[in-house]
């Protein structure tokens, strides 16, 4: 709504002014608006004006280069220099002031400001400014944010929560193991669930190139059809190959279904890479369906071991590292990338998005559909905790496992 109103604003503005002006006038008028406006000004005013990016661009560059040379801003001036209207923040001594205490309550004003709990956009500073007393338009109040210092930041992730005092020598564990079973010849595999999609067509981040004034069509609102649900993808990947492997499901996302998506890369990948192996190294997050305190995770990891005949040894990142886990950073944002702007209308249409992602490094990654139900909430009976054939790591055994094979 916002982008709207300083599209007309300007556009009515312009048409007023746009006789009188030159081309280096229009320039430098377009680009006091473009900063008036703040983030996202140059867009604005160039869809308001028809002028291009680079132009409004280049005035911006001009204002600047004016206000750095006093001798510049001297020569063009029309009145002696302090003649004029002062500056508002002049004039009304406490404007700055109760403006930092509305952008800042809980440091530098109010906790109990009527803008703590609002999104503080420069109309509503502006509303809140008036309120109190001072004349003030949203454009001045977006100037004084700016000679304050004050920028429009979205949240950084940075926070990883409480550090684990043992989270570092996980770490150091997983490395030396992962570089054993490499020089051994022994695949290494990270595994981790990818964001739940929408299957339909709905609104997908991102921008792809299409005809001019004919984006693609897709809903209104993004509530999910019963009758298609969503998609659920699973990745394998292969950290010494450098190859992906996704089971895309469409019904829960359990322990079983995970250990059938590293099944199906073991059948379709793994024992053809590696037709000797014996051994398989496991990395993967702390929750999830992979969870290190799940009971179906390793019963299900036992039946693919007395399946495969392999010894598979499970390394998991302690809680709030997973950004650490290398198939999120080496395949799931390629997919991302690959398929961003574009509506997941169907099952096969995702499928077929992951297989087709490739980077100039010589990632490779085939995925299939897996139609089957897997449901939730299914008991573990003392028996097959019996059965488990587990060997518990020196270092933190609830993290670090190896479960063999049945002779």
């Amino acid at each position: 709504m916002q982008r709207v109103e300083d599209v007309a604003r300007v556009r009515r503005k312009y048409e007023m002014l746009n006789s009188m002006l030159s081309e280096r006038t229009r320039r430098l008028w377009a680009a006091t608006e473009a900063e008036a406006i703040g983030w996202g000004g140059i867009g604005r005013v160039a869809e308001a004006t028809g002028l291009s990016h680079p132009t409004v661009a280049r005035g911006l560059r001009e204002l600047e280069d004016q206000r750095s040379t006093t001798a510049t801003l001297a020569a063009s001036r029309v009145r002696r220099p302090g003649g004029g209207d002062k500056p508002l923040k002049d004039k009304d001594r406490t404007l700055v002031a109760d403006l930092d205490a509305l952008v800042d309550p809980a440091t530098r004003g109010d906790p109990e400001s009527p803008l703590r709990w609002t999104c503080k956009s420069t109309r509503k500073l502006a509303t809140e400014l008036n309120n109190q007393g001072h004349k003030v338009s949203p454009q001045t109040v977006s100037v004084l944010l700016k000679e304050q210092k004050y920028s429009l930041q979205g949240n950084c992730k940075t926070k990883e929560g409480r550090k684990h005092p043992d989270r570092n020598g996980q770490f150091l564990h997983i490395n030396r193991l992962a570089k054993a079973f490499g020089k051994r010849g022994q695949p290494v595999i990270s595994v981790d669930t990818k964001k739940k999609e929408l299957v339909g067509d709905y609104k997908n981040g991102g921008k792809e190139w299409h005809p001019e004034g004919m984006p693609e069509q897709v809903q209104m609102h993004d509530f999910p059809d019963p009758r298609v649900g969503k998609a659920i993808p699973y990745g394998v990947y292969d950290i010494n190959s450098n190859e992906g492997w996704v089971t895309v499901g469409i019904d829960h996302d359990t322990p079983d279904f995970a250990v059938a998506a590293i099944r199906a890369w073991w059948k379709h990948m793994g024992s053809r890479r590696y037709p000797d192996a014996t051994d398989l190294m496991i990395t993967a997050d702390s929750g999830g369906s992979n969870a290190a305190r799940s009971k179906n995770w390793k019963v299900a990891l036992q039946q693919l071991a007395d399946e495969t005949g392999v010894r598979i040894s499970v390394s998991h990142f302690p809680p709030g590292t997973s950004k650490w886990n290398k198939i999120e950073h080496r395949m799931f944002c390629h997919i991302s990338q690959n398929w961003r702007g574009r509506p997941l209308l169907t099952h096969d249409v995702v499928v077929n998005l992951i297989a087709n992602t490739t980077t100039p490094t010589g990632l490779t990654i085939r995925a299939k559909l897996d139609k089957r139900s897997y449901p939730t909430g299914v008991p573990v009976t003392d028996e097959q905790l019996g059965a488990l054939n587990l060997e518990l790591a020196a270092f933190h055994g609830d993290w670090n496992y190896v479960i063999a094979p049945h002779a």
